[in-house]
């Protein structure tokens, strides 16, 4: 598949702020199961980009404004071409062994909830393999916790979201890392974007998933938000122990009094 991506993210300020700085992670990376046609990043106002590669491989874009700013506009258009790997990762950049995502973060630490679901679909999964345990949470976790954009937000944990049985992609992915990593599977969080297959390609953000690491065949990715391993449709761009490490955009700033966010976001099939 052929996917085109138009990202649009606007920051307004009540006051001008005195001095801004974005971390981007919106670019993705060519694996087997993607190749980037062409990709371009810009901000309004205009200023130079510093490019680089974080700890774990992501490609990291660095926005500094200095001076008066009303609002920062940032505008990402590109092409993918996906392949369908049956969800199995090869071919990316690796930093890290895969004990390192046994690592828990605030964001993802189970609690007793978590655990006791967790324990429970392992006992009934029994001896088929981390495989299979991991396809099993996956689809649990995509019957039991509804998908809502209402409840949460950015700073939400796993164990929040798992309580109101609630959530969007973000809850679903760190609810399903904190579960396989309570039940000894190395997973990490996954940020892109999703070519929907109801056709609707005006989206309000984003998407997310997990990989699991799996013996024999490496990283596997997992959408509990559909209940799916990631297909053709997915488009890779960063990973983190969890969302925080993976947004696409972080950063802070100097004044500017309250804030306001405006996104827009278009992923459409290109060949079409």
């Amino acid at each position: 598949m052929r996917i085109r991506v138009s990202h649009r993210t606007v920051y307004r300020y009540d006051a001008p702020a005195r001095g801004v700085i974005q971390v981007l992670r919106l670019t993705p990376r060519n694996h087997e199961g993607q190749s980037v046609v062409r990709w371009r990043c810009e901000t309004e106002p205009g200023a130079p980009l510093r490019q680089s590669t974080d700890a774990f491989g992501n490609l990291v874009t660095r926005l500094e404004l200095p001076g008066s700013v009303e609002s920062v506009t940032i505008t990402v258009d590109g092409e993918v071409v996906t392949h369908d790997c049956a969800g199995i990762l090869r071919g990316a950049v690796e930093r890290f062994p895969p004990a390192l995502y046994l690592r828990g973060t605030p964001l993802t630490e189970p609690d007793e909830a978590i655990c006791a679901y967790a324990d429970a679909v392992r006992d009934e999964v029994g001896d088929e393999g981390a495989l299979a345990l991991l396809h099993a949470l996956n689809a649990g976790l995509h019957r039991d916790i509804a998908f809502d954009t209402d409840p949460t937000n950015s700073g939400t944990t796993a164990a929040q979201a798992f309580a109101m049985r609630r959530g969007v992609c973000q809850d679903l992915t760190q609810i399903l890392v904190a579960m396989a990593r309570h039940l000894g599977v190395p997973a990490r969080y996954v940020s892109g974007y999703l070519h929907r297959a109801d056709g609707i390609v005006d989206q309000e953000a984003g998407h997310a998933w997990a990989e699991a690491h799996m013996p024999g065949l490496g990283w596997v990715a997992f959408d509990p938000s559909n209940g799916i391993s990631a297909t053709e449709a997915h488009v890779r761009v960063a990973v983190a122990l969890d969302y925080l490490g993976a947004a696409p955009i972080r950063g802070s700033r100097s004044g500017g009094g309250r804030e306001t966010l405006e996104v827009g976001l278009h992923v459409a099939d290109a060949g079409r």
